[in-house]
């Protein structure tokens, strides 16, 4: 094999996703340089469908640092939600709660937008690499590397002052973090994912409840929508016919006020594990990690990558400060003040799982309870107002 190209930068990132590439864009804006790396291809990373709800502060980041303010344009501002319990829908009106709301607008196109813009702005990114390595982040010597082969067939090193793991829930860059501590919460369910070509069901989501479990009802465009229920985490997939999809979601949302799903043909199924996970903490020497790469939450919340967007905006902020002020401190600053939001995350998404997931073996008393908090939510301005404020965004300090 030949040698290495060897590129020297200031930031080396591994993970070439929405968390990767925001981050190499601040710090372009800064006038620091990186490189990006990621073994998935564009296309790959384009064409997945991954969540869609942006929280204020997360649309206020991708516009005014200038990537796009195509959020703006094509995406679709929500003032609110729908919980459906009890065969009726209750709205929660974030807008008049907590003066805020929400943006339906799939991670995909904010990936779309964010290499756009990197791509526009001279971005050093590579797509489609294998045989990632990093080493050196420990201490002052040797200095941080990454080495990996191109899309090309061509070995590469990367040195850089820093390493940045944004490599997703499978990060290779975790285990480099001495002293880790690494906390799990395992759920008994998972979500069936369907994407259905149809008009949209309701003009905002639903988040339905019923003694067949959880529903969720989401938009995608004007002629194809997403929808979720929930299900076992061992569930074939592929054993579902369009027939019986659609007979278990109308069981989900049925009620006494008329409300009717739209019907259409299901181009899309897959069965979504889920958990809670947190690595603390999420810098050691000259190593930090952000978005999945550190945590996951359960998509009950719509909290991933918002929260992974919120994990970019400090690291770099806390980047700019260790490498032009020479601040040693930066990042272990970093890691407390993401770490703070990370466990708020954790515990607003635990708390709407919890409230909404119907758990196997259920006692009645387990039933009545969940329903209780359910009405005393929408009965009081109080809690609408808690869950509202966690759906938009708690304010970036």
């Amino acid at each position: 094999m030949n040698e290495h190209s060897t590129t020297r930068t200031e930031v080396a990132i591994v993970g070439g996703g929405p968390a990767g590439l925001m981050l190499s864009h601040l710090l372009h804006l800064a006038g620091i340089d990186s490189v990006v790396v990621d073994h998935r291809r564009v296309a790959d990373i384009a064409g997945t469908h991954r969540a869609g709800i942006l929280e204020r502060d997360s649309v206020r980041l991708l516009v005014d640092s200038g990537v796009s303010d195509r959020v703006l344009r094509e995406g679709h501002e929500h003032e609110g939600i729908d919980l459906r319990f009890g065969g009726l829908s209750h709205r929660v009106d974030f807008s008049a709660l907590v003066g805020a709301s929400c943006w339906l607008y799939p991670q995909t196109e904010v990936f779309v937008d964010l290499h756009a813009a990197r791509v526009r702005d001279g971005g050093d990114l590579h797509y489609g690499v294998r045989d990632t390595a990093v080493s050196g982040t420990d201490g002052p010597a040797p200095e941080p590397t990454v080495t990996f082969v191109d899309a090309e067939d061509r070995p590469r090193r990367v040195v850089a002052d820093l390493v940045v793991g944004a490599d997703g829930s499978r990060s290779i860059c975790r285990a480099l973090v001495a002293g880790r501590r690494q906390h799990f919460r395992e759920y008994p369910f998972a979500w069936f994912g369907v994407l259905v070509e149809a008009p949209p069901s309701a003009p905002e989501l639903i988040y339905a409840r019923s003694e067949r479990g959880f529903a969720l009802i989401s938009q995608r465009t004007d002629v194809v929508q997403r929808m979720y229920f929930q299900c076992d985490p061992g569930e074939d997939a592929a054993a579902w016919s369009d027939d019986r999809i659609w007979a278990e979601l109308d069981a989900r949302l049925a009620g006494h006020d008329g409300f009717a799903l739209q019907h259409g043909p299901v181009i899309e199924r897959t069965v979504l594990p889920f958990r809670s996970f947190v690595q603390t903490p999420m810098t050691h020497g000259r190593l930090a990690l952000a978005g999945d790469a550190a945590h996951t939450v359960p998509p009950t919340g719509a909290k991933g990558l918002n929260l992974a967007l919120s994990d970019v905006r400090l690291l770099a902020e806390a980047v700019e400060r260790s490498l032009r002020k020479g601040d040693e401190d930066a990042l272990d600053v970093y890691s407390d003040q993401a770490l703070r939001r990370v466990w708020r995350a954790q515990h607003f998404s635990y708390w709407m799982t919890t409230m909404l997931h119907r758990v196997d073996g259920a006692s009645e008393f387990d039933e009545l309870r969940q329903l209780g908090e359910l009405r005393g939510i929408v009965a009081s301005p109080h809690g609408a107002a808690y869950l509202a404020e966690g759906y938009t965004g708690w304010p970036n300090g």
